[in-house]
């Protein structure tokens, strides 16, 4: 069993930075692949970025802007956002996966205004 809180979120003005975390707890996390996801109103959840063992994903509209990273030592999961646009707007989840299992976060509000 894994439990994820994100934390980090809030309201940020367009070309303004945010950092995300998301701790976990449980054991071995280390071997868990991890991961962001968006879901902003009416629209699918989307993944923004993510940890595997095959490497490090962006989406596409982040790519450049966002930058993924993960902490084993402290069981914590991070995305550094920069640049941020008004369609950053969502909520994000931490996700971490292993054998077919999958965990979420609650996920956190990231509003960015123009």
């Amino acid at each position: 069993q894994v439990l994820l809180v994100e934390s980090g979120g809030g309201l940020v003005q367009a070309g303004g930075s945010l950092r995300l975390s998301c701790a976990a707890s449980g054991r071995a996390f280390g071997s868990y692949a991890v991961g962001w996801f968006r879901q902003a109103p009416g629209q699918e959840r989307d993944v923004v970025a993510s940890i595997t063992r095959s490497g490090t994903y962006y989406a596409d509209s982040v790519k450049g802007r966002f930058t993924i990273s993960r902490d084993n030592t402290k069981n914590t999961v991070y995305l550094q956002m920069n640049s941020l646009k008004p369609e950053d707007t969502a909520v994000y989840y931490c996700h971490a996966g292993r054998g077919g299992t999958d965990y979420w976060g609650q996920g956190i509000q990231v509003t960015v205004s123009s």
